[in-house]
């Protein structure tokens, strides 16, 4: 049980921790005017630019993930992913990342995963902000019909740099989930999400995300944490290999509580 809780620490830990021993830290905290000549410099392979709050209004990114093995063992995985940012004014920001994975081992349907979202974001160009946030989700491979969450709580800024970017969230959530072959479940949880990116060179950077979820309400644990390398070929393209590890401790008869994924894939944003 102690090495299921201290996985995801040790999971962002070895991202965050790296890509942080990059920065000088006689600055980290200072503000993107008193950056070096590198974080000005515009050929450089700036981060998170939505998150940073550009005075772009909108913001889109499209991704598509897999994988496929062939001869003994026929497996095929697909994962897509969008992302929408709107900003109607610098103190409101409206976002979602709705995705779709499908995975086929032989002639058996493994996954099909189904998630929307939409989150609120206030006060989005400060440091210290709020969020609300509303998703649903269903699972072929966790036999998960539906599953509707809906959260608040704040964010903070961390660091907030052209090359660097950390942030951390925590919220209150209610979550509802309608197992296909198992008692449903209603509870609520408190969420912390540790968020990271980081631009290694001009067209190498380097993304983490790790969430940790116990449940307030009754012994249950969600972690998910995902890593991702980004290979920039222009200004709108980029190449990507990312790593997801999702941990439940509550799943139906013959799962297993961890899945660990490695795709490769495109990135386009606009």
């Amino acid at each position: 049980m102690l090495l299921r809780l201290c996985l995801p620490l040790v999971f962002c830990l070895f991202s965050t921790g790296f890509c942080l021993a990059q920065e000088a830290p006689s600055d980290t905290l200072s503000s993107q005017s008193e950056g070096s000549s590198d974080d000005q410099d515009p050929d450089y392979a700036n981060v998170a630019d939505a998150e940073q709050d550009s005075l772009q209004r909108f913001h889109v990114r499209i991704s598509a993930d897999g994988m496929a093995s062939t001869g003994n063992i026929e497996r095929a995985l697909l994962q897509v992913n969008l992302g929408f940012d709107w900003k109607p004014s610098r103190f409101f920001k409206l976002s979602s990342s709705p995705s779709y994975v499908y995975g086929k081992q032989g002639d058996l349907l493994n996954e099909r995963e189904l998630f929307s979202d939409l989150r609120a974001t206030i006060a989005h160009q400060r440091r210290f902000y709020g969020l609300v946030f509303a998703s649903w989700e269903q699972s072929n491979l966790r036999q998960i019909v539906n599953r509707w969450t809906q959260a608040a709580g704040v964010g903070f800024k961390i660091v907030q740099k052209p090359k660097t970017y950390v942030s951390i969230t925590n919220v209150i959530l209610h979550e509802s989930t309608d197992f296909r072959e198992r008692n449903d479940v209603d509870l609520y949880r408190n969420s912390t999400r540790l968020t990271g990116e980081f631009a290694l060179d001009s067209h190498l950077t380097l993304a983490s995300v790790v969430y940790f979820q116990p449940a307030i309400t009754q012994k249950n644990l969600r972690w998910a944490g995902t890593v991702s390398v980004n290979y920039r070929l222009n200004r709108t393209v980029s190449l990507r290999t990312k790593f997801e590890n999702n941990y439940e401790s509550l799943v139906v008869d013959g799962r297993k509580n961890n899945d660990f994924r490695w795709t490769m894939g495109l990135i386009a944003e606009y």
